[in-house]
């Protein structure tokens, strides 16, 4: 094995990070490391400032390194709450910085918010979880999120959620290991088929036990434009104008496939967005029922 083959990762994590997807990167390469029997992959915890991190169930952690005093980083991932922000003014430039002389950055799940914040993100596609898409339109208007579980580029990744997380170390393992280990892993874990580049999320379906892509295509159409008007509402007529069938059809398909009818679906998927950005940023409620086209909150 030569120094090229070699991986470190660092994980910059903040004050509440989900500790499931620190842990879903970090066990696939430990188990690589046994089947390998080298430490082809190493990592370690970075924190903004001295002392403890606690993670979303509360437990804390203890980073061996400051970002400040980083002179180099071969890999450096987020790990954060969707509402982080960064404690000392220099960690944005001291990202920029790493990311100038070689670092491939990335984030998970909430990370990625601090991760645009960080100014590194400018025209690239960003991996937003289903629960937090709200939110981040609302922090980031412009910035367009994407619905897929990974996205990988040259010198930026991000991923969705634990799952996600672990498709990506599988990912990583693929690239200098090879599939036999890749495999082998994700047959360690029982973990399902890796998911790379361009698989869509899977979203629940309001109220149903079941994920938007088991429905028919003409209600997955539908609801697909439902949430692209999210905060410009469209009334049902027009929905199923655009759909080319008569308003009338599109009830009875979809209370079919859904047990609602599309406007009580429509309405729930707009109450569950205000709820994130309620949840996930720090916007008033005023401004939030505005945002989703309501009179008043």
């Amino acid at each position: 094995m030569t120094e090229s083959d070699q991986l470190h990762l660092q994980f910059l994590i903040f004050d509440g990070f989900p500790m499931a997807c620190l842990t879903s990167v970090i066990e696939p390469l430990r188990a690589a490391n046994e089947i390998l029997g080298v430490g082809m992959f190493s990592w370690g915890l970075v924190s903004e400032t001295k002392g403890p991190v606690r993670s979303s169930a509360d437990i804390a952690f203890e980073p061996e390194a400051v970002l400040a005093d980083l002179d180099r980083a071969q890999m450096m991932i987020l790990l954060s709450a969707p509402t982080a922000n960064f404690a000392l003014p220099g960690s944005a430039a001291k990202l920029r910085n790493l990311s100038r002389h070689g670092a491939q950055m990335g984030a998970i799940s909430g990370g990625v918010f601090p991760l645009v914040r960080s100014g590194l993100c400018a025209g690239q596609p960003i991996s937003v979880h289903w629960c937090y898409r709200a939110a981040f339109e609302q922090d980031f208007p412009s910035h367009g999120a994407s619905d897929k579980v990974i996205e990988q580029g040259a010198r930026l990744v991000t991923a969705s959620g634990a799952a996600a997380a672990f498709d990506l170390a599988l990912q990583l393992i693929q690239a200098r290991a090879g599939d036999a280990v890749a495999t082998e892993v994700a047959c360690w874990f029982q973990h399902p088929m890796m998911r790379g580049a361009g698989v869509d999320q899977a979203v629940p379906v309001p109220h149903r036990p079941s994920i938007a892509e088991d429905l028919p295509d003409l209600v997955q159409r539908a609801t697909r434009l439902m949430s692209d008007h999210l905060h410009d509402p469209i009334s049902m007529a027009d929905l199923a104008a655009e759909l080319d069938v008569t308003p009338r059809h599109l009830e009875r398909l979809f209370k079919g496939a859904t047990g609602k009818s599309p406007s009580h679906y429509y309405r729930t998927l707009r109450m569950k967005a205000a709820r994130q950005i309620l949840l996930y940023s720090n916007t008033e409620l005023a401004e939030v029922a505005r945002t989703m086209g309501y009179q008043s909150s």
